[in-house]
């Protein structure tokens, strides 16, 4: 009998808005062996046909855990690791931040990124994807949390994290 791996990668959407991006980073997660969490409120449900298509025929295997708040999820943070708060302007970029093996990337609602609240008391933790081109406002949710997840990985290549080796 094999002994599953410890998830040492969490995603985490807060007050997420749309199904398409839930449902593909929680394809991602999936990919990856990463958990997928999702903050309420949620701007879907979770039994809309959607999110299902959204999530292609994986979406019974993410199992997303929802928390009902970001304090509930920030109270058992130090089990999961350690925070990485995604923003479209403030932080270092990306490939300047070493991530630590059990990392929590944590990503704001579509329209608004994360709460200025969470920004200002998370102010360290805080990474941005580079953009040359300031009329663009941020990317696309799911694409920040695929960069953001794959960058962990690279950096944790030789550690043999998420079964790369």
């Amino acid at each position: 009998m094999t002994v599953a791996e410890p998830v040492t990668l969490h995603v985490v959407l807060v007050e997420p808005e749309i199904h398409w991006n839930a449902g593909n980073a929680g394809r991602t997660c999936l990919a990856v062996g990463a958990q997928l969490h999702l903050v309420e409120p949620l701007g879907f449900s979770l039994a809309e046909r959607q999110v299902r298509r959204a999530g292609l025929d994986y979406w019974e295997h993410v199992r997303p855990r929802v928390w009902p708040s970001f304090d509930a999820l920030e109270a058992r943070l130090p089990q999961l690791g350690e925070p990485y708060f995604f923003c479209a302007r403030e932080g270092p970029v990306l490939w300047d931040v070493r991530f630590a093996e059990r990392s929590v990337l944590i990503f704001g609602r579509e329209s608004v990124g994360l709460a200025p609240h969470l920004r200002a008391r998370f102010r360290d933790r805080l990474v941005q994807l580079p953009m040359r081109d300031e009329r663009v406002r941020s990317l696309n949710v799911s694409t920040a949390v695929a960069l953001g997840v794959y960058e962990v990985l690279r950096q944790h290549r030789t550690t043999g994290h998420a079964g790369l080796s």
